[in-house]
């Protein structure tokens, strides 16, 4: 089966890895070179997507589009592109719509009593303030002082949400299926660097088990709220003893995915392929006999190594598999030998958590002393 993966950065690089793991041959097609899922292709085009003619063209012998971008121009345009040449696209516009807002987001969180952080001014300082539209991490202020707040709103342009900010543990859970017919997945932990990215997967969860059932409750009922057909992620923060709801996903995440596959043997491209292609939702996964996982990003440079989020492999160029990387069972990075600076993204299983995060450790210590590295190894 030939899958077309529209867009080349980091969600990009998450379709086209478990799309070779589905066994299926990968076309990415990106406006720019040298994307890093184009190391991860069987074919890779550089084409600007809006050019609906040029790229309808590529579609002629393709099973399954797959978005993995999120540019509303690109976006419509593969939405037409993919009616015109009959091809199954995996995208639903509608639950998109409202998840991609933050602000529409949380107006639904409201008007159905879910759980959520309060919203300003009906909570205390510090704050967490979010552009409306911007994907994941990027631009998130935390503000301290109203003063500042009120500052930074006056001269901030565009739409903006200002919520109470919590410091807690970070999960996240994906839902899959049509309406009325849903499968949560595996709740995995999120770890975050200092802006707020997610540095690490770690799975199977820590989460509580009374938690994880109210938590694929929320998730269920969220993906029916926007009449979901496809995947969504959900991610939530641990708040006192209560998990409130902090964004939600109609799309492919990059990431969890990874973590899910390695920890459950589900695949999640796989599964929502298949949803599309025959319109039934699939067998959820055993999330009862799961290996332990981590998933983290790493920077090496200057003679040192760096935990960080997964936007240091945004810029690293075109990217590639690499088995029983110093130990882990694979990476997926930009090295090559003799290279001084590089980012790899470490994917380490073991029997459960304990061993991973032991097997882990060897790893880190593998390459300090392969590299003569110095700086602090994160804890997780």
């Amino acid at each position: 089966m030939l899958v077309a993966v529209a867009g080349g950065n980091l969600q990009g690089v998450e379709v086209a890895y478990l799309a070779r793991k589905a066994g299926w041959e990968v076309l990415v097609v990106d406006r720019r070179a040298g994307v890093p899922a184009a190391g991860l292709a069987d074919r890779f085009v550089q084409l600007d997507l809006r050019r609906e003619e040029a790229f309808r063209k590529l579609l002629a012998d393709v099973d399954l589009l797959i978005p993995a971008l999120e540019n509303d121009a690109a976006l419509a345009s593969l939405t037409r592109c993919a009616r015109s040449a009959d091809v199954p696209f995996a995208f639903d516009p509608s639950a998109y719509a409202v998840s991609s807002s933050k602000r529409a987001s949380d107006l639904l969180f409201d008007r159905s009593g879910i759980p959520c952080p309060a919203a300003w001014p009906h909570c205390p300082m510090p704050v967490i303030v979010k552009p409306s539209r911007d994907s994941g991490s990027a631009n998130i202020k935390i503000i301290r002082e109203k003063d500042a707040l009120k500052a930074f709103l006056a001269k901030a342009g565009g739409e903006w949400v200002v919520q109470a900010y919590i410091e807690g543990p970070t999960y996240s859970l994906e839902v899959l299926g049509n309406p009325g017919d849903y499968r949560v997945l595996q709740v995995t932990d999120l770890y975050m660097d200092d802006v707020y990215d997610c540095k690490a997967v770690v799975a199977p969860s820590l989460m509580p088990a009374e938690l994880v059932s109210g938590f694929e409750k929320i998730s269920r009922k969220l993906a029916g709220l926007v009449n979901l057909e496809g995947l969504m992620d959900v991610e939530v923060i641990m708040d006192q003893g209560e998990l409130k709801v902090l964004e939600i996903d109609a799309r492919f995440p990059s990431q969890t995915p990874t973590a899910v596959y390695h920890s459950t043997g589900f695949n999640m491209l796989e599964a929502m392929g298949g949803l599309f292609l025959t319109g039934k939702s699939p067998a959820a996964p055993d999330c009862d006999n799961t290996r332990g996982v981590v998933y983290e990003h790493i920077r090496i440079a200057g003679g040192a190594i760096a935990f960080s989020g997964e936007h240091i492999m945004s810029d690293a160029g075109p990217l590639h598999v690499v088995e029983g990387f110093f130990g882990a069972d694979e990476a997926i990075t930009n090295y090559t030998a003799g290279r001084a600076a590089w980012v790899a993204t470490l994917i380490i299983s073991g029997n459960d958590r304990r061993e991973a995060y032991q097997k882990r450790a060897r790893v880190l210590e593998n390459l300090k002393q392969d590299f003569g590295l110095t700086g602090r190894v994160a804890t997780l």
